[in-house]
């Protein structure tokens, strides 16, 4: 199934599950559509997916840094040697974030709001998936 939002109540089940004294890091998934979709009456210029994802990364590092989150690990997707038929992502990146608090501020502030737009048009399908470390 394409995702490109948070389904209902995945927020606030992440907010009470994920242990809030560690970092967790955000696995990014994303596969951009071939032309970005903004909603209609929207003043941004016509572009790619991928512009327009890279219009939301310029916007959204700077809050990522606020926050005292930071990219750890970016890279284009070569092939998936184990996943669903059919199932293919152009990038994969991750975030750390201090915790799930720095994390979950970062995305319900005003500022957050104003650039998500971007994300949404950019996107065809999308994974975001918390982790937190395992110490063995």
């Amino acid at each position: 199934m394409k995702s490109v939002k948070p389904q209902p109540g995945s927020i606030e089940g992440f907010f009470h599950s994920a242990p809030d004294d560690q970092p967790i890091v955000m696995i990014n998934l994303l596969k951009y559509r071939e032309r970005a979709q903004y909603p209609e009456g929207n003043a941004e210029p016509a572009c790619s997916g991928r512009e327009a994802y890279r219009r939301y990364q310029a916007q959204v590092v700077p809050m990522i840094k606020a926050v005292g989150a930071k990219t750890i690990w970016m890279g284009s997707v070569h092939s998936a040697l184990i996943a669903p038929e059919g199932e293919a992502w152009e990038d994969a990146f991750l975030v750390q974030y201090p915790s799930k608090t720095s994390f979950v501020q970062m995305i319900m502030s005003p500022e957050y709001q104003k650039v998500v737009l971007h994300r949404m048009a950019a996107l065809e399908d999308s994974r975001l998936i918390a982790t937190v470390p395992q110490h063995p």
